[in-house]
């Protein structure tokens, strides 16, 4: 008998978790600052200004949003960026960093302090803006303009850099190593999400492809004439979900089979795997790299074939390291929308993938904060999300989120006393690491 229909999950694990987190968070108090940021008067310029560009910011999010392109296409989304920000009295920069979708604008160069508000705007493939970049791209465009007024003002410069292709190819690290946030003291954006969360963790990923090398025989008249490639990749394949068992509960392996022979009759010369790798610091992702690395060539030694391992084709993504001054600031300035930030530890964790911008939070302290543009039970990279991504909650997102960035980085040029706070965090936590030679 053929059963056509897969078994569908339970979902009992989920709604548990469902109700546990919507009661930790009505218990939960939004993250609190020490601070007292920007003064009232400033403060009061930067909202003005905000609210002046909010219709702008809200049609460029729906026009995004009904034109999605995947990374490095993204050349009619950064035109539009471009135009907005010239309609507002800012040329921008298109292709910068040896990047075609590139952007970048600042306010004049002054010697105080530089802080950046970083926008994204490709999509996913067949599920166009489901995760939200139109929200990420017009909520900096907002940023950047309401900070703008004022930062010459406050002795400081801001500058808004478009950053293509987070989603697989890593366009931030690509423009770090090419000096784009070389003159860059801090970096700040927003990622649309189910909750409001002033720090959440994202996770280190990085990319490996296992390639095995056999010899290619008859299946029939000659089977020991072959090594096969394909019992090679099955046999590292079982070997990673043994591997599971002994992984901490926020590492990640998932891969796929992207080779494994033409013809049933003819052993395998090739197969090959694709696995992506996550976890929740640098040294714990280059020791799970280690282990994998062992399980490919143990594979590779117990069926007689060769194998080549093929690391990051895009570059890794690091995890994101917290900055509590920064993130405390965010949450006071989302506050005042009604919104309530929460402390990490709240909504679970394991809800998490990975940015690359955790590659920029090891060069110098940065902002990731969640906001909530869709039901709890909504995930991202899903149709639903994309829905949420241009729905009245989203637009809502683009206005909260814009004057949130907006303030914060006015806070940080501002504040004395905040921005060492901020730099102080970074250099306890280890201050700058050498991220391109970190998994060499």
């Amino acid at each position: 008998m053929t059963h056509a229909e897969p078994v569908p999950p339970d979902d009992s694990y989920l709604r548990s978790l469902v109700e546990a987190t919507a009661d930790a968070v009505a218990a939960a108090e939004p993250l609190s600052s020490p601070h007292t940021g920007a003064d009232e008067a400033t403060r009061a310029e930067v909202t003005a200004a905000v609210e002046r560009s909010s219709p702008d910011l809200v049609a460029l999010s729906q026009d995004l949003h009904a034109h999605p392109e995947e990374g490095f296409a993204e050349h009619r989304s950064v035109g539009a960026l471009a135009e907005l920000l010239h309609r507002h009295g800012h040329e921008a920069t298109i292709g910068v960093g040896g990047l075609d979708t590139a952007l970048r604008v600042s306010t004049p160069p002054r010697d105080g302090p530089h802080i950046a508000v970083l926008a994204e705007y490709d999509a996913l493939p067949g599920l166009g803006h489901a995760c939200g970049h139109n929200v990420i791209c017009t909520t900096a465009a907002g940023g950047f303009l309401g900070a703008a007024t004022v930062a010459e003002r406050l002795g400081g410069r801001v500058s808004l850099i478009g950053t293509p292709a987070e989603e697989g190819g890593g366009g931030k690290e690509i423009l770090a190593r090419a000096g784009v946030f070389d003159d860059v003291d801090a970096v700040i954006m927003l990622h649309p999400f189910s909750h409001d969360i002033a720090l959440h963790p994202f996770l280190g990923r990085r990319q490996l492809e296992m390639v095995f090398h056999g010899v290619g025989a008859h299946a029939s008249a000659q089977p020991f004439m072959g090594r096969n490639a394909l019992d090679a990749a099955v046999a590292a394949y079982q070997g990673v979900s043994a591997l599971r068992q002994q992984l901490p509960q926020s590492d990640r392996v998932h891969g796929v089979f992207t080779d494994g022979g033409a013809r049933p009759n003819v052993i395998p010369a090739r197969a090959a795997l694709l696995f992506y790798l996550r976890s929740q610091s640098p040294e714990t992702l280059r020791d799970l790299a280690a282990r994998m690395t062992s399980i490919a060539e143990g594979a590779a030694a117990m069926t007689g074939c060769g194998v080549e391992l093929i690391w990051d084709a895009q570059a890794a993504y690091l995890p994101i390291r917290f900055n509590t001054a920064l993130a405390g600031r965010w949450s006071a300035n989302q506050v005042i929308t009604g919104r309530k930030p929460l402390p990490p530890g709240i909504v679970p964790e394991s809800l998490t993938g990975s940015t690359d911008l955790g590659n920029l939070s090891y060069r110098v302290p940065a902002l990731h904060p969640m906001l909530a543009i869709s039901r709890p039970t909504v995930a991202l990279h899903t149709k639903e999300f994309a829905a949420a991504a241009s729905s009245e909650t989203g637009d809502a997102g683009v206005r909260d989120g814009a004057l949130g960035l907006a303030l914060t980085a006015a806070d940080y040029l501002g504040d004395a006393e905040l921005r060492q706070a901020v730099h102080d965090e970074f250099e306890a936590a280890g201050g700058a690491l050498d991220v391109p030679t970190f998994f060499a």
